[in-house]
């Protein structure tokens, strides 16, 4: 079930009702099941497999928590772990190792066809693990019961593309007792308007200007392809934000507040300023779980310099199980490298800021064109195109073949929009001016919500990242 599809609008309505006629002590149970209805409506086997999971994982953390053995902890972890990232290995990366190390041997060798990933596997997955790995930290006991710890995991709104949540953030949250009338309806309505613009006004009218060019790389000259690298990254951007937006304004209906997880990362002007402001709740728990416990900098320069670039490679690879995907991780990695050590031999200079945010928007630029090409063929063409055979003249005659030129230029008007807002809200341009505020804001997302049924993309597609 997508947030922006005809069943997702009359799912929510419903499940709301009922939940604040419930008594307290049902709400939760309720809100369990109308999650796993939820996920039961992208594919009903794969449901088994969320519960399955969950369930396993649970009992694990009981057993770590109650063990006094220091051996028999780190074997039960030891089994989350294998039994987590077994499942992962085998939904989302089988195909491609098996595929990869049969073209070696065989350059004839018969291709498998890729299997259906279940929505969300990376992040339930992911916030099942911070779980029993916290157990095991003595961070908490396991004291939840199984009904608490499976809405844990499957909290509707947050499962499918995160943001992923700790325990100490979410569990306290759905054991307390709310009211209807304290519902912030306000942060609801701003969240849930603006999420949906970024969705089908900005990332899915992009995508019919991205996806034909990237289609067939070999057909454009290097100024379309940079810019459609460009219009890729803000279609990521308002694309998985929005989902982010909106499930965090569907939270609010519930009583929940959810973690930040975007803070307007694209006005960053360095890749550590973006990586702390990029999708936080995975860069976190990338940071907190693995770089962590691969000694972080603990070890040694090398070896921390070593410990960083695994865990870009790794975050690569979590996007997908292609080789493009692990290019864009260890192209981040590196400048993040390079960052580190110019940092440390010139500790004094501090580029403009203007120098700083062309530079992070170009290196973040080239690294999902890499991301976003078919394969590592038409990264060769795409690059040859943009730095051998670069030609700046054909780029609006190219574009316009793609799409019709009033469609291009209210794309940009509404990208332009985008950036506007997230400029006024980082310089708290309207701060002062409270008066202007009062008005300007009801009137803003009046017409926000005026566009989303005169400019949005009603096709209900995918969130990007409901394949990771």
């Amino acid at each position: 079930m997508l947030f922006n599809s005809i069943i997702f609008l009359v799912f929510l309505p419903i499940v709301f009702i009922i939940y604040w006629l419930l008594k307290p002590s049902y709400r939760n149970i309720f809100l369990l099941i109308a999650s796993y209805y939820f996920y039961f409506s992208y594919n009903p086997w794969f449901l088994l497999l969320l519960i399955g999971t969950s369930v396993l994982d649970y009992y694990l953390a009981r057993g770590i928590s109650q063990a006094t053995n220091s051996s028999k902890r780190k074997q039960l972890l030891v089994i989350s772990l294998i039994s987590n990232i077994s499942v992962l290995f085998a939904f989302k990366y089988f195909v491609f190792f098996y595929n990869s190390v049969g073209q070696i041997v065989n350059p004839q060798f018969s291709l498998l066809h890729s299997l259906i990933i279940p929505a969300g596997l990376s992040f339930y997955t992911f916030q099942s693990i911070s779980y029993t790995i916290d157990v095991y930290r003595n961070k908490y006991k396991a004291t939840d019961t199984l009904q608490d710890f499976l809405l844990f995991v499957s909290f509707f709104p947050h499962m499918v593309a995160g943001p992923i949540m700790r325990h100490n953030d979410l569990m306290p949250q759905l054991k307390a007792t709310y009211k209807l009338k304290n519902i912030d309806w306000e942060s609801f309505a701003k969240l849930t308007i603006w999420g949906f613009f970024k969705k089908i006004v900005i990332a899915d009218n992009l995508s019919s200007i991205v996806t034909p060019v990237f289609n067939d790389v070999s057909h454009y000259s290097g100024s379309t392809l940079l810019v459609a690298g460009f219009l890729f990254v803000i279609q990521v951007y308002a694309d998985f934000s929005g989902y982010s937006d909106i499930a965090t304004g569907v939270a609010k209906l519930f009583g929940i507040n959810l973690s930040l997880n975007w803070n307007r990362p694209l006005l960053s002007k360095s890749l550590h300023e973006f990586w702390s402001k990029w999708h936080i709740s995975l860069t976190t728990w990338f940071r907190e779980y693995l770089y962590i416990g691969l000694g972080g900098n603990r070890n040694g320069k090398i070896r921390w310099l070593l410990n960083i670039f695994i865990v870009f490679f790794i975050s690569g690879l979590w996007h997908g199980a292609a080789f493009t995907v692990i290019l864009w991780g260890c192209i981040h990695g590196l400048f993040y490298i390079i960052e580190i050590l110019v940092k440390q031999r010139f500790p004094k200079i501090k580029a403009p800021a203007l120098i700083g945010w062309i530079y992070l928007i170009t290196i973040h630029t080239l690294a999902l064109t890499v991301f976003r090409a078919l394969s590592l063929a038409d990264v060769k063409i795409i690059f040859n195109h943009l730095f051998f055979n670069f030609n700046g003249t054909l780029c609006v005659s190219e574009l316009r073949q793609v799409a019709d030129l009033f469609f291009i230029v209210v794309c940009l008007l509404v990208c332009g929009l985008l950036f506007v807002k997230e400029i006024i809200e980082e310089f708290n341009v309207l701060q002062k001016a409270s008066n202007v505020k009062r008005l300007v804001k009801p009137v803003f997302y009046i017409l926000i919500l005026v566009s989303l049924f005169v400019l949005g993309n009603f096709n209900a597609n995918q969130f990007i990242y409901f394949q990771f």
